[in-house]
């Protein structure tokens, strides 16, 4: 009885301010609205513990603080500011003088990623070692590259072309793994950046290798798809990595079943003895190659989702940092015969994967390429990014990112009273600016929020 009672008065207490939060005054009658005649509550209460229910833990990102790595929090942090500034630069290096209005730059807002309340001149003032801004005699303010900023493009220049054949392999790679040896050209465009492919890829670059693959269209539209089969190239990279150490003494004549295990590196919340004996099993479980035909697995049976892991591994490791954005992962489900809940299964496996939540859109890290928040094995490209980011002035300090300092950047964030530092100078041109094309590979989709906050409720 007293257990009763004592649950009586827990769940009246609950009920009252669940109907204030709705916004029932306190005048309502709580002997008529506490039961119905048959002894069940009435409809209101069921209303307002599901409204409790549900607004629980709206945010992932509130539930998983925990569980954050700050480390590789700051790589992410370092990439989005690299990432503004090479759009920018990517725009300013389509035009045919490599300078553009101010303003038409602006439309270029969201592919910078931007928030609202900066404008695109605060942004671009914050790395004049980068970016210059004129106004000419008509008032209207231009902006174009420095001396310093042209010879980084001369340099990101030959980079690209010295990396141009480990990339040949390395899209053939993808080819190969792929289900009908063949992969839309927009969603390869994705990888771009992250793979350090050359900016006229769409173009130029995917014509000139009709040994390893070439264009096909289908259904209008375009397709890469593979031409010839290189055993060589059928080995993935934690084979390789396994034979260089001696783990393996010979590598298998064709794709099959394998059972090396992945490398760990554990985030600091977890608790690795708690879940050992999974860990040990999944990691002595045998696996099918990403480059072997995977036809015949049972999606959602163990083996499926190793290989699924796998192949995350590998396209991860194509990347020049490691790192990709998971929604370019996720475009490729069906290509690589993976599971639909992807997210689940990079957040299960936290000692491969990390997922960081910053920005709008997730990204996931190949945690054994980092040491701490520096990548290990940084190819030209990434040192090439390094130095633009050391001339950038954006958010350096408040994001605790190692970047150019000097005394223009003591100022706040976003310094607004700049009017008198536009330097005027004579620049020609005509009444009316012919409209840019995009230049982007425009891609709105993003995660579905719901899928990540499933799988933290795992």
């Amino acid at each position: 009885m007293p257990i009763l009672f004592a649950f009586g008065i827990f769940s009246h207490a609950m009920l009252r301010r669940g109907l204030l939060s709705l916004g029932y005054g306190s005048n309502i009658s709580w002997s008529s609205a506490y039961l119905n005649r048959d002894g069940s509550y009435p409809n209101l209460v069921y209303t307002v513990f599901q409204k409790r229910w549900m607004t629980r833990h709206r945010r992932v990102q509130d539930r998983s603080k925990k569980k954050r790595v700050h480390d590789l929090e700051i790589a992410t942090e370092c990439w989005k500011v690299v990432s503004k500034i090479l759009t920018i630069m990517e725009v300013l290096r389509k035009e045919p003088e490599q300078v553009i209005p101010l303003k038409l730059l602006e439309r270029y807002r969201q592919h910078i990623n931007l928030s609202k309340q900066h404008k695109v001149e605060d942004f671009i003032r914050k790395s004049p070692k980068l970016f210059e801004l004129y106004r000419d005699t008509k008032g209207v303010v231009w902006c174009g590259f420095t001396e310093k900023a042209e010879d980084l493009l001369e340099q990101e220049a030959r980079l690209l072309e010295d990396h141009s054949q480990k990339n040949v392999e390395y899209v053939t790679r993808l080819l190969m793994m792929s289900v009908d040896k063949r992969l839309h050209v927009n969603k390869i465009a994705n990888f771009r950046r992250d793979m350090g492919l050359p900016y006229d890829f769409r173009q130029t670059w995917i014509h000139m290798f009709p040994e390893h693959f070439k264009v096909v269209r289908v259904d209008d539209d375009e397709y890469l798809q593979l031409m010839s089969w290189n055993p060589s190239w059928a080995v993935t990279e934690l084979e390789k990595k396994a034979m260089a150490a001696g783990v393996i003494a010979e590598l298998q004549p064709e794709p099959g079943v394998l059972s090396l295990p992945f490398p760990l590196k554990f985030p600091r919340y977890y608790k690795v003895f708690r879940y050992g004996e999974q860990i040990e099993h999944f990691q002595k479980r045998n696996y099918l190659s990403p480059y072997a035909d995977a036809t015949g697995l049972m999606p959602g049976s163990q083996e499926f989702d190793k290989r699924a892991v796998a192949i995350m591994h590998e396209i991860l490791s194509f990347t020049i940092e490691k790192r990709l954005v998971t929604d370019h992962l996720t475009h490729f489900r069906r290509e690589f015969v993976m599971p639909q809940k992807l997210m689940r299964l990079l957040l299960k496996h936290c000692g491969i994967f990390y997922v960081s939540e910053k920005g709008k859109r997730f990204s996931v890290f190949l945690t054994e390429a980092y040491d701490c928040s520096e990548l290990i094995d940084k190819c030209s490209i990434v040192q090439w990014k390094e130095k633009v980011l050391k001339l950038t002035g954006y958010r350096g300090r408040r994001k605790k990112i190692k970047t150019y300092e000097s005394s223009d950047f003591e100022n706040d964030l976003i310094d607004r009273n700049h009017d008198k530092e536009i330097a005027f100078v004579e620049v020609e041109h005509d009444e009316s600016v012919d409209a840019i094309d995009d230049i982007f590979i425009t891609d709105e989709s993003e995660m579905d929020i719901r899928e990540v906050y499933d799988a933290y409720e795992d």
